[in-house]
């Protein structure tokens, strides 16, 4: 019989300490004297209550370890459970919203994707606003160590390709996970520090850089303001493009780095291919500009850089007009929210890493035409690439593929217009974060959009964040046979 005690432990742990971080948002609304501290009071109580006696309940099964079924449903469990408390601040809150709005912000804050229901933000109380980079900081270093430690062990998407770099979370192997876990949040710690205060130096005000730090970090791309990262122009974009990169590299590396082997990184095939990826569509963006306007001006090259990295990270900062900038620059921001960052880093989407194995593949492939009696190895960084590892590569991008067409016609029943459903779908499975089309605000809230529209890229945000894959199986009987 499967066994629902190991999840609903670690579940009903991750619940309160959620709970417990909303003490932070609620002492911001004391000092700031809104009277808007009870909603985060009452939402701690019940957020800890709750998972305190879940993981008292299920006490009995620690020590058992888990198997890859109880990964698997964990890994959704936590990403569907949470976002459930982190919604009742909303719901209890100035904002009033819905339960379908306040799942949608939630579910977007966690999964750091950025999409957002609300307008207004500048008006709202400062602890809602923490609140809300709270969430993204959270989701952003979780879904580093769920990509470090449990997608290699499920064999998602080729990272059981990194589990020699990485680390087993079951059996004999835990005290080696908690030591990983522990570099890793010493560097994610310490960017955002770096990033607060480079940000105070810029220009921020202390709340300002504290919340667009925790925003940037995770790549998540929730902010203050409306106008979002056009009330800061100038010097905080730059160092928001630096950080939104930095933030995308493989935390392990980085992790190295700090710890001064800093060589791993500079030698790393993904994170060169990264910066001359980014490169190539700045290159792209700011030539076409040339061609057309026949000079680029500072504030155009800062806009197209910032906006470029901010869709390449997947982190979803706004600032201008990305549809006025023509056909061909609006294409290319489409396909490099597809790509995405560096594998085990906060960056969305497909990742680097495996549009390098199915290029690779491709061009094996294509030799093999010419050569077909030659014996071909596919390597990658010098190590040999198993066919289970490039399977599951090619079984990712066909997910992602089919999950892109899904949610586009599924969104465009509810109503919304093609390029609606498109840029919603989009922004949805590859977690990025902006929405393109006439019910869009000019802020880029989407409380325009159906209760049905905001479900479905719910459902979305979260298989995209879980590569897909680690949701689709739970549906399949074969899963739960013993």
């Amino acid at each position: 019989m499967f066994d629902m005690r190991p999840v609903g432990y670690l579940v009903g742990l991750m619940v309160m300490a959620m709970g417990l971080t909303m003490a932070l948002p609620l002492l911001v609304d004391i000092a700031e004297g809104r009277e808007h501290w009870p909603v985060f009071a009452e939402s701690l109580i019940i957020t800890c209550l709750t998972g305190g006696l879940v993981a008292l309940a299920c006490k009995n099964s620690v020590g058992e370890g888990l198997t890859v079924q109880q990964a698997f449903l964990l890994t959704t469990a936590v990403w569907a459970m949470l976002p459930l408390f982190g919604a009742l601040p909303f719901m209890l809150g100035e904002t009033k919203l819905a339960f379908v709005d306040a799942y949608f912000e939630s579910m977007s804050g966690l999964t750091t994707t950025g999409t957002t229901v609300l307008e207004g933000l500048d008006d709202l109380p400062k602890g809602l606003l923490l609140w809300r980079g709270i969430l993204q900081w959270l989701g952003g270093l979780g879904i580093v160590i769920v990509a470090l430690v449990f997608l290699p062990v499920m064999r998602v998407g080729g990272m059981q390709f990194f589990r020699s770099e990485g680390f087993d979370t079951f059996g004999k192997a835990l005290p080696r996970t908690m030591d990983i876990s522990k570099g890793v949040l010493n560097v994610y710690l310490g960017l955002t520090a770096i990033c607060t205060l480079s940000y105070l130096a810029f220009g921020m005000d202390a709340f300002e850089a504290t919340v667009h730090s925790l925003t940037t970090v995770s790549t998540g791309g929730f902010s203050t303001s409306d106008a979002s990262f056009a009330s800061f122009p100038g010097a905080p974009q730059y160092v928001a493009v630096v950080f939104m990169i930095l933030a995308t590299l493989p935390f392990v590396r980085m992790m190295q780095g700090v710890q001064g082997n800093i060589r791993p990184l500079l030698k790393d095939t993904q994170v060169r291919t990264y910066l001359r990826w980014i490169g190539y569509a700045v290159i792209l963006v700011v030539g076409y500009d040339l061609i057309q306007f026949g000079e680029l001006s500072e504030e155009r090259f800062r806009e197209r850089l910032f906006n470029i990295v901010s869709v390449f990270t997947g982190t979803g900062y706004g600032d201008g007009d990305l549809m006025g900038w023509g056909h061909m620059p609006f294409v290319v921001l489409i396909v490099v929210g597809a790509i995405g960052g560096c594998t085990g880093s906060t960056g969305c989407a497909i990742k680097i890493f495996r549009y390098q194995l199915m290029l690779t593949a491709l061009a094996q492939q294509a030799r093999r035409i010419f050569s077909p009696s030659s014996v071909m190895i596919l390597r990658h960084e010098g190590r040999r690439v198993e066919d289970e590892v490039l399977q599951s590569v090619m079984l990712l991008f066909t997910f992602y593929i089919l999950s892109l067409g899904f949610f586009s016609v599924a969104l465009e029943l509810t109503g919304l217009t093609v390029l609606e459903s498109v840029t919603g779908a989009w922004t949805s499975i590859f977690n990025i974060g902006p929405v393109f089309g006439e019910n869009v605000a000019p802020s880029g809230a989407l409380h325009g959009f159906p209760s049905e529209a905001k479900a479905l890229m719910i459902l979305a945000m979260l298989m995209g964040r879980l590569e897909i894959v680690a949701v689709v199986v739970l549906i399949l009987p074969v899963f739960w046979r013993p």
